[in-house]
């Protein structure tokens, strides 16, 4: 661990100004980014007296060994560039609100020719239209009631293109909860509409449309079709169902997320309700680890800019009104800021008495009690880590904490596709992001240990030409604004060395290695390190038969307790390679065994023969299509089309077997 006084700089070189500050460690990696009214003041409370700091803020000073900083022009900028710096580099060290469960979405993805209703986790994507969140079984259950009223299609790509190649609808188009646009029941413009008024009942306009089928079910009745009207009447109540759901808390005009916090002194709990037309709509919540001696206002502040930046490209995201428990700091900067996010006005306050006052007493019980499980859950879960990672640093006799493990695995059929991967875990998580790849060929695939000797040799390669690369990071003043759009007090020349490089895939070491096999494998993987001159990272190999620990040089292996947690941390972090190397080796193989019928057609590449496929629907349509039809084909001319007929008629099976199509792919397979 670095000493703060190594890299602490001079108090009369920090401005007095507001600004922007990052720590990073030794190896570049921002670690933690923070802003303040006054550098000078702020900054000096890292170094002044670092023992007196807090558990995680020694911990994070101690990390680092660099910090850097921008002036900006006003508060409202650095707010502006520490939410973007936050965002760009993920520092281990920041308040970082993390749900405390998945929540579902229902999603409507307008930007498609025929949008599709679906259920969707996850990032958002551009185009499509989101409503909730909800709990898992109520949004299917309103999802399956409002097909009934608004048959939007539902079905995934690959169902949908075999309904339009087959000419048949799928079993939602036979009972009436999808329009068929697949088989053209509907038009693409009769099918919007549809999507549009699916999106309109759950943004709010419910009334709306019960009003509707309620006159049309009497117009109905008065002209005696009382069919009709029966069918209508389920329509109603249907709709009903879902708008009666969640309970009227609010006016009706009231669009509001209301906050709720409970902590102690290590960690912070977060719930919210989404309320839209005076009812809940969706309920969330978000558990953070403190860092610095954050306050309540300050944890509000970090929450409404984690919330509302990642979101505030999906049309209603950020409502008229956000209720908080208590102001949160930068009050009108933070206002002014989620006003230009929203386009409009957002009124940021704290309900003092009333009906928004009791919903935020009970969205605070909610935060406690989602605390209180949080607490009962995780607290397994890290000291199982910990106990693991400590016994397996203790039995391997390595000096320094096993931060970041690397397992590596190699997978083929006899000496066939040969590829390897490559997974990460740090602080006894995986980090699937730094997840790698390889593909063996030549001499390297031998042999495992050639193969083992390839990709460590590469990957540590990789880690050489990355810290090369990275231009060397002293304490000081960064005169280069960001992209988040803040003015500095002076302007640097694009070249400026203080600017930070460009993100490197594999510019972070690990504490240890682990292969999966014996001592061969392992004395491969050190010698490849040595060949590079790595001499700081641990090796050691897993051997699948015993379950063997192997170190480099050894005559005998460690042998760990059948109840070692470090034992369970190390075939875990095993069986997840061997997955993931046994996943790319079958989809490499996959990929082999597949051969087109049209690859041998000059001229015809992958992404011509791709939309030669999508126009047609089947190789047998494409047999049967003439010269010029083949030409209505997006990017083929007459001297392709004339080609590919002459090459199916020279490769027509006499027998009349037509060869399937990978419908994920796109690739015609040969029978």
């Amino acid at each position: 661990m670095a000493d703060p006084a190594s890299y602490r700089p001079q108090t009369g070189e920090i401005p007095t100004t507001p600004g922007v500050y990052r720590f990073r460690d030794p190896h570049g990696r921002v670690i933690y980014v923070g802003k303040a009214k006054n550098l000078r003041s702020r900054l000096n409370s890292y170094f002044a007296n670092p023992a007196g700091l807090l558990p995680k803020t020694h911990a994070m000073v101690h990390a680092a060994s660099s910090v850097e900083w921008t002036v900006v022009g006003s508060e409202l900028e650095s707010l502006q560039l520490e939410y973007t710096w936050i965002k760009e580099f993920k520092p281990r060290f920041n308040v970082v609100f993390r749900d405390d469960k998945t929540y579902p979405y229902l999603a409507v993805t307008m930007g498609e020719k025929y949008p599709r209703v679906q259920v969707m986790r996850g990032e958002r994507r551009k185009g499509t239209r989101y409503f909730g969140p909800y709990t898992a079984g109520a949004i299917r259950e309103t999802m399956d009631t409002l097909l009934r009223v608004f048959p939007v299609r539902s079905c995934s790509a690959g169902v949908f293109k075999r309904a339009e190649s087959s000419g048949r609808p799928c079993l939602l188009g036979y009972i009436d909860k999808c329009s068929a646009p697949c088989v053209g029941r509907v038009s693409p413009d009769e099918h919007r509409n549809l999507a549009e008024d699916f999106c309109s009942f759950m943004g709010g306009e419910a009334k709306r449309f019960i009003g509707r089928l309620e006159k049309e079910m009497a117009a109905a009745v008065a002209e005696l079709d009382y069919e009709r009207a029966a069918g209508l009447r389920d329509d109603i109540i249907a709709l009903r169902k879902v708008f009666e759901r969640n309970a009227v808390v609010l006016a009706e005009d009231t669009d509001a997320d209301v906050f709720a916090l409970h902590d102690d002194e290590l960690e912070a709990s977060v719930q919210v309700f989404h309320v839209r037309g005076g009812r809940v709509r969706g309920q969330r919540g978000w558990v953070v680890e403190k860092v610095e001696d954050a306050t309540t206002p300050e944890l509000i502040e970090h929450l409404l800019q984690q919330v509302y930046g990642e979101d505030s490209e999906v049309q209603g995201r950020i409502p008229r009104e956000v209720l908080v428990p208590e102001a949160p700091s930068n009050h009108a900067e933070l206002t002014e800021w989620l006003g230009g996010l929203r386009g409009a006005k957002v009124d940021i306050r704290v309900p003092q008495r009333g009906d928004k006052a009791a919903l935020m007493s009970t969205v605070r019980e909610n935060a406690e009690q989602a605390l209180k499980l949080h607490k009962t859950r995780r607290a397994g879960d890290i000291t199982v880590r910990s106990v693991a990672l400590q016994e397996l640093q203790e039995a391997l006799e390595i000096p320094v904490p096993l931060l970041r493990i690397e397992c590596f695995d190699i997978s083929h059929v006899q000496g066939t596709n040969v590829v390897a991967s490559m997974v990460v875990v740090e602080d006894g998580l995986p980090k699937k992001a730094d997840y790698r790849k390889f593909s063996i060929t030549g001499a390297a695939a031998a042999d495992d240990t050639a193969a083992m000797h390839d990709v460590l040799t590469r990957r540590f390669r990789h880690y050489l030409t990355d810290k090369a690369a990275q231009v060397p990071v002293v304490s000081g003043e960064i005169v280069n604004p960001t992209r988040a759009g803040a003015k500095s007090t002076t302007e640097a020349p694009p070249s400026d060395p203080a600017m930070p490089a460009p993100k490197a895939k594999f510019a972070y070491p690990p504490n240890l290695v682990v292969v999966d096999g014996g001592q061969p494998q392992v004395n491969a993987a050190k010698r490849a390190l040595a060949e590079l001159g790595i001499d700081d990272v641990y090796v050691v190999g897993l051997a699948k038969r015993l379950e063997e620990v192997w170190l480099p040089d050894s005559d005998f292996p460690v042998i760990l307790p059948r109840t070692s947690q470090g034992l369970y941390l190390l075939q875990r972090i095993r069986d997840e390679a061997h997955r993931f190397a046994i996943t790319f080796h079958r989809q490499k193989r996959g990929k082999a065994m597949t051969v087109s019928v049209l690859d041998g057609v000059p001229g015809l590449g992958e992404a011509k023969r791709k939309a030669l496929v999508a126009h047609f629907g089947s190789l047998k349509r494409i047999k049967a299509a003439s010269v010029e039809e083949l030409t209505s084909a997006k990017g083929i001319g007459p001297a392709l089309a004339a080609a590919v007929v002459q090459h199916l008629g020279s490769t027509d099976d006499p027998a009349g077997a037509v060869p399937a199509i990978n419908m994920t792919t796109g690739e015609i397979l040969e029978s």
